[in-house]
């Protein structure tokens, strides 16, 4: 093992964190919510412009929380891609510049590695795995054999679940981002609006977002038009039911298929509560063990990647000094770089 500082950039948090031995010693995040949600969403310039301020005072704090200096880092991590690309470049020039003045290595990380690996903080992983990753970006079914062994068996068509809540709070007016307040305001309202449910009759394991929120959309504006007021809890209620009940029917059949022995929640939308619920339930009772994220590691954080960066420093994975970010980097290859 070794001590390694990690850095995500990839969105809308600055985050820096340093691991030794496996075991967290700083997990600092400044998080950029505020300023975008004034914009219902994420500006991609001013998130690049905001990691540029926020890095140094993020790592600054991270060493005096470990109290360690850069002189005793074994490695640099830092999250490649996927991300906004502006976002990820800050993050990784400040990876390259410590690894060149330190001489230390440079690992880059994948962003949904570190999704993965932040439940590697809960418990140690039994393979086969499947790992259902849901977030505003994101929505796939990975299948894990062995560490580092990713294989996408399944993904989204179109929207990812966490984009869908997003837009869908902002048709109810509901702020930004849309999963709090959504999953919220679920649990005082009742299943009383017809959603069609996507793909359905259809023997695949992607999934589908696009028309569930169109079908919201049009909805609530066809109910405006007549004067009719939208009950936005029993909205938000019969909304989430559908969205979060295709991720069950998904990991349900992927895990029949697969035969995996575990099932692990990764994603900003992990932290739904209904989500949450209903995965114990349904792999309970297929006595499949089930994995859940502590709620400090749902969202971006550079913990994960320090998690994923511990692996790959074992196996001596590191990078060129000059490699660039990649926001389409895939999680099945680790060798592109």
């Amino acid at each position: 093992m070794a001590t390694i500082l990690a850095i995500e950039s990839s969105c809308d948090e600055t985050a820096v964190a340093i691991t030794r031995d496996g075991n967290l010693l700083a997990n600092i995040v400044s998080t950029q919510i505020e300023v975008h949600r004034k914009y219902g969403g994420v500006m991609p310039e001013i998130a690049s412009r905001l990691h540029a301020e926020n890095i140094g005072v993020v790592l600054k704090e991270a060493l005096e929380t470990a109290n360690i200096a850069l002189d005793d880092i074994d490695a640099f991590a830092v999250t490649r891609g996927p991300g906004l690309i502006g976002a990820l470049h800050v993050g990784l020039q400040a990876a390259k510049t410590l690894a060149m003045l330190y001489k230390k290595p440079l690992i880059p990380v994948h962003h949904l590695a570190g999704h993965i690996y932040a439940n590697k903080y809960v418990d140690n992983f039994t393979y086969p795995l499947l790992a259902v990753v849901v977030s505003g970006g994101n929505t796939e079914l990975v299948l894990m054999k062995d560490d580092l062994d990713f294989k996408v068996i399944a993904e989204t068509r179109d929207d990812a679940i966490g984009e869908c809540y997003d837009k869908v709070a902002r048709v109810l007016g509901l702020p930004y981002p849309g999963g709090i307040p959504i999953d919220k305001l679920a649990k005082e309202g009742k299943h009383s609006y017809d959603l069609p449910t996507p793909l359905k009759g259809e023997k695949t394991l992607d999934f589908s977002y696009s028309g569930l929120k169109t079908n919201v959309i049009n909805l609530v504006h066809n109910l405006e038009q007549k004067g009719e007021k939208v009950n936005v809890p029993d909205m938000c209620k019969s909304f989430q039911d559908v969205a979060v009940e295709l991720v069950i029917d998904r990991t349900i059949k992927a895990s029949k298929l697969y035969d995996v022995k575990e099932v692990i929640l990764a994603g900003g939308v992990s932290a739904n509560s209904y989500l949450r619920q209903r995965m114990t339930e349904e792999m309970n009772k297929l006595n499949i063990k089930i994995n859940i994220p502590p709620m400090w590691c749902c969202t971006d954080n550079a913990s994960m990647i320090a998690k994923v960066a511990e692996k790959l420093y074992d196996i001596k994975l590191f990078a060129p000094l000059n490699i660039g970010v990649d926001p389409n980097w895939s999680i099945e290859d680790w060798n592109k770089f």
